[in-house]
């Protein structure tokens, strides 16, 4: 007997926003980060089914940065964090600015412990306006040791 399957891709947990309410940063915005491993760059934690999410070439506290054209208004920052592997302690804070060159203002810092194949979704409803500058510092390891940063997504409406 032959059971009728198909293979789809992983996802994250529902996002509670469609997909066409999601900004697009590639048109509205420069990335800067810190290290990339070319296997996964960064593309693929902003881009809906992009690969497996960003991960860090260099192991160590990194530093992700959203730098928009345009002031924009932000309402719901979407995070998933994944690690296969690792028992570690991950804390990451986010911060934002009205401009590029303007004091950075702290939404959240945070730590969660991982274990093996561990998954980390965080939704933060936010009332932001005017962002030009948003901001994530990533620890992969608070007792440090070579873990390596990554992001399976970052959406942003």
């Amino acid at each position: 007997m032959a059971i009728r399957k198909r293979i789809a891709p992983a996802i994250s947990e529902a996002s509670p926003l469609p997909p066409q309410d999601w900004l697009d940063l590639e048109s509205l915005a420069e990335v800067e980060i810190t290290s990339e491993d070319r296997a996964h760059p960064i593309e693929a934690a902003l881009s809906p089914g992009n690969g497996s999410g960003w991960r860090a070439a260099e192991p160590g506290r990194q530093m992700l940065r959203i730098l928009f054209d345009e002031p924009q208004p932000l309402s719901l920052i979407h995070l998933v964090f994944m690690d296969g592997m690792n028992a570690r302690t991950q804390e990451f804070t986010l911060r934002w600015s009205r401009g590029n060159h303007q004091p950075l203002e702290q939404i959240v810092r945070q730590q969660y412990n991982f274990i093996p194949s561990s998954r980390e979704v965080e939704d933060y409803t936010v009332e932001l306006d005017g962002v030009k500058r948003l901001e994530m510092e990533i620890i992969p390891s608070i007792r440090g040791g070579d873990f390596y940063a990554s992001l399976a997504e970052l959406r942003l409406r």
